[in-house]
């Protein structure tokens, strides 16, 4: 795997700095601390790709033994990783006798952003058409391929290298994320890609990169390193205060429908600001009115082994006894066996109402309301 660099305005932050242009030299006065998530994602995509190069035959060393995060579920992934891309090797070649194949490379898009680089997956090129794939590890949040700055900017830096040798004309990029059971691909052209490089990609990065533009909150502040004590961040989520918080009755329909449309920005805001007043706490800061103190705690066993051997000595049955959950089932089974032998005993209940944007892929419920209406469109 080549060595990994952090560019000012990188491809993996593209979706933050392209909507708050200040934000990304706003960001270099913070330490990098790095992440749980982040190291897990590092040993999975080093996982990946040795499980890719291994399949199509080429010389891999196994990282396994040194992986921190490695586990069963993060082999499973990789495994299906690699297998996706042989599928997409083979596709390609129904109409490309060569396709070829490009494992981790480096890339560079400077050309509109200054001293953009970035590290692809895995790129496959055929007959006018470059793939790009990216392995997401992550289970949190969902992540969409469509529109994605940080793979429009891997296919600018990829056409940089290769479109002069191999006359790409489409760009189709997927993002690969097992633990979402998401596989994502959205395809433009060659010349809508540049289009966009030139009219948004090239002047935001411009003011990125002085420092200049204008704040702008929203789901992006995720993955800021100011968005603990940023002052845009605080106004934007504060401005909340001017319903009074009133009782909904109190508020008009487009109240209520506005507030919705921030509460979870500030729900998540609030949150960041208390785990670093907790964590300044931690580390000796006094915060006026506020005192650190030790959370509740669950008794616990010092040792399960010995407790059982002293309660079945007793004349006692220590151990409670259950069928196993459907995700250990399925591992301890194998996915081929499971569904044989437990597909016709399986249910999922439907899920707890969430409200949620527009814009959101799951299909709308049906409410009672709707129900009502159904049953006299009959009648």
């Amino acid at each position: 795997m080549p060595p990994k660099g952090h560019a000012l305005l990188s491809a993996s932050s593209s979706e933050r700095w392209l909507r708050c242009p200040p934000s990304a030299r706003l960001c270099e006065s913070y330490e990098d601390k790095g992440s749980d998530f982040a190291a897990e994602g590092t040993d999975a995509h080093a996982l990946c790709e040795y499980k890719l190069r291994q399949a199509l035959g080429m010389e891999a060393e196994d990282p396994t033994e040194n992986l921190t995060w490695f586990n069963e579920e993060m082999d499973d992934c990789a495994t299906g990783y690699a297998t996706y891309v042989l599928e997409q090797m083979e596709a390609a070649k129904q109409t490309c006798a060569d396709p070829v194949v490009l494992i981790e490379q480096r890339v560079d898009f400077s050309r509109w952003v200054a001293s953009g680089f970035g590290t692809a997956d895995c790129l496959i090129i055929a007959d006018g058409t470059l793939k790009i794939i990216d392995y997401k590890h992550g289970r949190g949040i969902m992540v969409d391929s469509t529109e994605n700055p940080q793979m429009q900017c891997y296919a600018l830096g990829a056409l940089e290298l290769f479109d002069g040798i191999y006359d790409i004309d489409t760009v189709r990029m997927t993002i690969y994320q097992p633990r979402r059971d998401n596989i994502s691909t959205y395809e433009l052209s060659k010349d809508e890609l540049y289009h966009w490089a030139d009219e948004v990609l090239k002047p935001t990065a411009d003011l990125a990169f002085a420092g200049d533009g204008n704040f702008l909150c929203g789901e992006w502040c995720g993955f800021c390193k100011a968005k603990h004590d940023c002052r845009a961040r605080a106004d934007a989520n504060m401005e909340l205060a001017r319903y009074d918080f009133k009782l909904p009755p109190l508020l008009t329909d487009e109240d209520i429908e506005d507030i919705l449309s921030k509460v979870d920005d500030l729900v998540a805001w609030a949150a960041d600001i208390k785990e670093y007043a907790l964590q300044q706490a931690i580390s000796g800061k006094e915060w006026a009115g506020w005192k650190l103190v030790e959370g509740r705690s669950n008794r616990k066993y010092v040792s399960d082994a010995v407790v059982a051997d002293v309660v079945e000595h007793a004349g006692f049955d220590p151990y409670e006894r259950k069928v196993l959950g459907v995700t250990a089932m399925q591992k301890l089974l194998g996915k081929s066996r499971f569904d044989e032998l437990l597909a016709a005993y399986i249910e999922k209940p439907q899920g707890k109402p969430t409200l949620v944007p527009e814009s959101d892929k799951r299909p709308a419920m049906n409410t009672a309301k709707n129900d009502f209406m159904e049953e006299n469109d009959y009648e």
